[in-house]
């Protein structure tokens, strides 16, 4: 925790350099301030009834703060009126500015009036700051079982460049226990209500610290990134599609996690944890889905009637602080209820954060996808804004559609007001991608009948159908030639059997038989094969496989003219009663050659088969 004494005794040395360059005109008559803890976004409402003592009118109010809480502060809105009886506010502007002689150590915030505050008169000043990352969690890190207690600290007096006469401080807490709590002569806590005061007849820049040390086990939903992207349709719809990354931004969770104990007793052994947050949508939200990366989380629940619809968002676990969950929420809205016409332009007005109650978006990027052929566009925000301009392509997209983007940190409930995206649309575009549907089935349909009315066919006159005739006629001789060569190695191997029959009977007349008839049969295949061989040759589509059967017919004719060799060989031996081995001897050359030769014709022959 941050020692407050040190800014106690550094505003000491404020007062004493700055209170006279102070606008010593104007008294604060009463300070009521209210300080909202119930939630990890801490909201400020500061009622100040302002007198101009002076004799000058005053046109502005200083408001001041300590750095340490400026630079936590998301946002400031000032509403003001005159009289001494406190009527119906009006919105007063207001900014950072830097008066002569201002210390360093605090920000100051001039908020300006819409008439200057005549002397004696009195205004009612009500001055909304919303901090965010104000409670500390201590201790940082608890267990699964623990409670979350968390710290605050300010000044029970009203920091101000003015004197003030009456002022008092209520803190609402979140209920449950208080561990400590700062105690002054004026201090009483009641219920859930700290109160300080009242405290009277104070000088400018009083500070008295305070800090207050309590349970508070709300949902510090805490969004690292939230893009948020706005479609619009001139077809009727507005898409809503939101990413988010949320984490638990209390005290960190140390030990282990028990699903049993979380599960048997979730409000005792989670108590620290959110396991729902709350999104409220327009009431004509339409087609809502909320999913993750794994698919749609099927935990969140929806209700809706003519005034609200209500999305409760359950993330696949609880998040205790520091775990991170990420999912997207995606819903259509009206076009009418949302896109509207003046002055010949068009006009998106929508709230600018998130419908998720209580969260803090650290940055968040809104993304406003427009028609495609929409120029002109400008956009107009309540607060600042980093803007830039982005192009996105979609279904039937030419040009692509404009995309403006807005980002801006430390977005709160606060900042989900409404904002306007201007721009030029002509109907007549909307025509186009109907056109291009129109068009491109006419032309399918355009090609099919053309397609259905064209003769593909070759013609019998052309040179690629003549050349196919001729190239199938090659390949039916082909076959028959295939047909005649496997027939003279049947005969060959009938050739081969009569051999056998001869060595087991020494029968030489069946043997002799036997060749006169494949000597026959040899005479009559070569006849049928002449025609065929000539045929092929003088084909011109056989240019590439005729060597090949020329070689074949050389290799089968020796082959036969060895197998008759051989077999006149073995009879002759046989008459002349030689013995078996003699016999081998004698062929044994010419059987060697047979087989090569055997082999290599069977190689042509599958060769030609692959053709």
């Amino acid at each position: 925790m941050a020692p407050p004494l040190r800014l106690a005794a550094l505003l000491l040395v404020i007062v004493a350099v700055f209170a006279s360059s102070a606008r010593a005109d104007l008294v604060i008559s009463r300070a009521d301030r209210k300080v909202d803890l119930t939630s990890h976004i801490v909201r400020v409402l500061s009622s100040l009834k302002v007198e101009n003592a002076g004799s000058e009118p005053a046109s502005k109010v200083l408001v001041a703060f300590p750095n340490i809480q400026a630079k936590n502060l998301a946002a400031i809105r000032a509403f003001g009126t005159e009289g001494k009886v406190k009527g119906l506010s009006s919105v007063l502007p207001i900014e950072v500015v830097e008066p002569s002689g201002a210390p360093p150590e605090l920000t100051f915030f001039s908020v300006s009036l819409h008439k200057p505050l005549e002397k004696g008169r009195i205004l009612h000043l009500d001055v909304l700051t919303v901090f965010t990352h104000s409670l500390q969690p201590f201790p940082e890190e608890i267990t699964q079982a623990d409670s979350q207690l968390v710290v605050f600290q300010d000044s029970s007096y009203y920091l101000s460049p003015y004197p003030v006469k009456v002022q008092t401080l209520s803190i609402r807490l979140p209920g449950g226990r208080v561990e400590l709590y700062t105690k002054h002569a004026n201090t009483k806590l009641v219920d859930s209500e700290l109160k300080y005061g009242p405290f009277e007849d104070l000088p400018p820049f009083s500070y008295n610290p305070i800090i207050v040390h309590f349970e508070n086990n709300n949902p510090f939903a805490v969004a690292k990134e939230l893009i948020r992207e706005i479609e619009i349709s001139h077809w009727g719809n507005v898409q809503i599609t939101e990413h988010y990354t949320i984490v638990h931004g209390g005290a960190r969770l140390k030990g282990e996690f028990s699903r049993l104990d979380y599960q048997s007793r979730p409000y005792v052994r989670g108590v620290s944890s959110f396991r729902h947050l709350i999104a409220k949508l327009p009431p004509r939200a339409h087609s809502i889905y909320y999913r993750d990366e794994i698919g749609n989380i099927s935990t969140s629940h929806l209700w809706s009637d003519s005034k609200k619809t209500q999305l409760e968002i359950e993330p696949r676990f609880p998040l205790f602080g520091g775990w991170q969950t990420t999912f997207t929420v995606g819903y259509g809205l009206p076009l009418q209820d949302f896109v509207f016409s003046s002055d010949g332009r068009r006009y998106l007005n929508i709230t600018f954060g998130s419908p998720v109650e209580e969260i803090l978006i650290e940055k968040l990027i809104v993304k406003v996808v427009l028609p495609e052929g929409s120029k002109d566009i400008d956009v107009s925000a309540p607060f600042p804004t980093k803007q830039w301009q982005e192009v996105k392509y979609s279904h039937l997209d030419i040009a692509g559609r404009p995309v403006i983007v807005l980002e801006k940190p430390d977005v709160i409930p606060e900042h989900n007001l409404h904002f306007q995206v201007y721009y030029k649309f002509s109907n007549i575009s909307l025509l186009i991608e109907p056109m291009m549907l129109i068009t491109g089935f006419f032309l399918l349909f355009v090609a099919c009948i053309a397609y259905m009315h064209t003769d593909m066919s070759i013609s019998k006159n052309s040179p690629s159908y003549l050349a196919k005739l001729q190239w199938d006629e090659v390949q039916a001789t082909i076959q028959q030639i295939q047909g005649i060569f496997d027939q003279c190695l049947a005969v060959d191997d009938k050739l081969e059997t009569s051999l056998h029959d001869l060595s087991r009977t020494g029968d030489t007349k069946s043997c002799k038989a036997a060749r006169k008839a494949a000597d026959a049969q040899f005479k009559e295949l070569a006849k049928e094969l002449k025609p065929l061989l000539t045929s092929v040759q003088s084909s011109p589509q056989s240019y590439q496989i005729w060597p090949k059967v020329e070689e074949l017919v050389v290799k089968e004719r020796e082959m036969q003219e060895k197998l008759m060799a051989r077999h006149s060989t073995v009879v002759d031996s046989f008459e002349k009663k030689l013995r078996g081995q003699d016999i081998e001897n004698r062929i044994a050359s010419q059987q060697q050659k047979i087989a090569a030769l055997r082999q290599e014709v069977e190689s042509l022959l599958e060769y030609l088969s692959e053709i």
